[in-house]
Formats: structure tokens, sequence, C-alpha cells
């Protein structure tokens, strides 16, 4: 465990679920999406601690409380091998520029770094200046050039059922 400020950064437990997942809706709400969020405290509960866990979550705990989460997960690029994909880094609003995100995203580089990774990536939204802001802070490279693309459940049902 580390200590930074007046805040801990450590790996995430299945008790942190229900914190983690309100901190997710708190992102969904400032990304304008709230109606996207479809995981559950359950689904979240197996994926991240059952017996094939999908995903790595850090949190930063103040005073008892989760204020922040780093949630993670092994991408395998055919050009550079094993990477590591930021999901999500979340602060809640009210605590945000007190250091939190920056600790939780170095201990998801130094986890990268730890596990022999050539490299980390994420999104971010290009609406979104202040996170845009906070990854260039670090150096970061922003690649405007690729588009994502993606398919649903709905889509993927619909799909293959033709």
């Amino acid at each position: 465990m580390e200590k930074k400020h007046d805040f801990t950064i450590r790996i995430g437990c299945a008790e942190d679920v229900p914190a983690a997942l309100e901190l997710i809706q708190e992102l969904a709400l400032y990304e304008k999406a709230p109606h996207e969020v479809e995981v559950t405290i359950d689904s979240m509960t197996r994926d991240g601690f059952g017996t094939h866990p999908l995903y790595n979550m850090w949190v930063a705990e103040m005073q008892g409380k989760i204020v922040g989460i780093s949630i993670c997960y092994i991408r395998y690029s055919t050009w550079k091998g094993p990477m590591l994909y930021l999901e999500d880094l979340v602060v809640t609003e009210n605590l945000r520029g007190k250091g939190i995100g920056k600790a939780l995203f170095l201990t998801s580089v130094q986890y990268a770094q730890e596990m022999g990774f050539n490299g980390m990536v994420w999104q971010v939204l290009d609406w979104n200046t202040p996170a845009i802001e906070f990854y260039k802070y670090f150096g970061a490279q922003l690649d405007p050039e690729w588009i994502n693309g993606k398919l649903n459940r709905k889509q993927i049902d619909s799909l293959l059922a033709q």
C-alpha cells in the first residue's frame, strides 16, 4: 500500500465494487451517457474477482471512502505485443486536482512496467479537455487518426441471427 498525502492507493477487492460502480456512474453522467452503464455490482464482482478475473482495479481511499479508481486489463497488439489497456480512470469530481488521478495513473503505469508490457493505451473523448490536458502532462501521445469501432450486444445478436 502506498500513502500519498491524505489518500491511499491500493489494489481493489470485491468489497470495493459498489463504490467503484458509483464512480463509473458518475463518469458516465459527466460523459453525457448515464444510460450506457449496463454493468451491475454482481457482474463487476464476478468479472473482476471471480475464477478468471477480466480486469485489475486499484482504488484511491480517503478517510475510509473510495474516491477514485483505475480499471485496466491486458490487451494484445499484433504489432506491439502485450499492452495494458486503461479502461477507466475516475476521481470523484469534488476531489479532482489533488493528485489522486496522478497517483492512480502512475500506479497503472508501474503495473505495466512490472508486468513487462510493451506499453499502455486508453481512449479519451475529444471534448474532454481536462482529461486531454491530464494525459498531455505525462507526455502521452493522443492519436487523432484512429476511429473507434464497436458493436453492442443487441447488434451482435442481430448480426448473428441473420
